[in-house]
């Protein structure tokens, strides 16, 4: 695919650069309000997330459009935050103190001191935000593959010294992202922003006050990303009773996925408990054999998760309050027995 990151300091018309560049090369132009919009539209006003997920945010809009097309993203800090995108062509843009000060006397109508003093103070914001979303606030050159002084070079000119270096390089020919890549791409951001609970809008489940494991929550807010409706511990299943009738052992499952009508078991205890807990479900599918059940293991949960870096629940679980069913703990994803 074609990605062009297009940053610059404070002044040194890097915004107009881009646009021109993608009516170049006929991208899309992702711009920082754009991106703001996008991030708003598809998780939360960017005022009400917390300021070290924007690189993953962006990491996330940006692919979900990279499979539509080519992008010119103008967006401060986009050479941190896509970094492992195929086809990616990331340009500075830098021009004296100045130089910038001069535009900022133009577009903002002010004399020479009010524009130097307002350059800045635009510098330090900047610098701040950078430390807040990608724990720097100096630039690395090292970061770019291309680097253009407009001290003499009007945005124009620069545009098309970075068009002809996009074409050399042949990253339109590379062809759009794929569909594979983008989902590869979206897993291992929705697991990172998961620790935090962001999820899309319009999630289709509201998360209940407590559950009885970190790893729980974790899982809960991956379906939360991926708009899969569940409810937690909705259901107990009695196992055996007494000559009277009375229920003597019970089993309640983590989640239910009214979706796939499936319930799903997690769990991350030692090896003792978890054969008392697979005696309980081998019984549950001989009492019940129209229930879909499926256990994911400590192993599941560590090798798909925390390889992307979650933060690993304790290992000793809170106990369960005495109202809930006979369970135990928690999390996630890969192996697992069903029927």
């Amino acid at each position: 695919m074609g990605l062009i990151t297009v940053t610059g300091a404070p002044g040194a018309r890097h915004e107009e650069t881009a646009r021109l560049i993608a009516q170049r090369l006929g991208f899309e132009l992702i711009s920082e309000t754009r991106l703001a919009a996008l991030i708003e539209e598809e998780f939360a006003p960017a005022g009400s997330l917390p300021e070290r997920v924007y690189p993953e945010l962006m990491t996330s809009i940006v692919a979900r459009l990279a499979t539509q097309h080519h992008l010119v993203v103008s967006a401060d800090g986009a050479e941190l935050a896509l970094p492992e995108f195929p086809g990616l062509l990331r340009v500075y843009i830098v021009a004296p103190e100045s130089r910038r000060v001069g535009v900022l006397m133009v577009e903002h109508r002010l004399d020479r001191p009010a524009a130097r003093e307002l350059l800045h103070k635009l510098e330090a914001e900047e610098k701040l935000r950078r430390r807040r979303r990608f724990g720097r606030g100096l630039r690395r050159m090292e970061n770019f593959d291309l680097v253009i002084n407009t001290e003499r070079l009007e945005p124009e000119e620069a545009a098309e010294i970075v068009a002809a270096a996009a074409t050399n390089r042949g990253i339109i020919e590379q062809g759009l992202l794929s569909p594979a890549a983008e989902a590869h791409l979206q897993f291992q951001v929705r697991l990172k922003l998961s620790r935090y609970g962001i999820a899309p809008a319009g999630k289709l489940t509201l998360k209940p006050r407590r559950f009885s494991h970190p790893s729980e929550e974790i899982f809960a807010n991956l379906l939360d990303f991926y708009r899969v409706a569940w409810e937690y511990e909705p259901r107990t299943f009695p196992l055996q009773w007494d000559k009277h009738g009375n229920v003597i052992e019970s089993f309640t499952p983590d989640f239910y996925l009214p979706q796939f009508d499936l319930y799903v078991e997690l769990t991350t205890m030692k090896q003792s408990l978890v054969t008392k807990k697979n005696r309980k479900i081998k019984l549950l599918r001989q009492i019940y054999p129209d229930i879909n059940i499926q256990v994911f293991y400590q192993k599941d949960f560590e090798n798909l998760i925390f390889k992307y870096g979650l933060t690993r629940p304790p290992a000793n679980p809170p106990s369960r309050p005495a109202s809930g069913g006979a369970r135990s703990s928690t999390p996630e994803p890969a192996a697992s027995t069903t029927r």
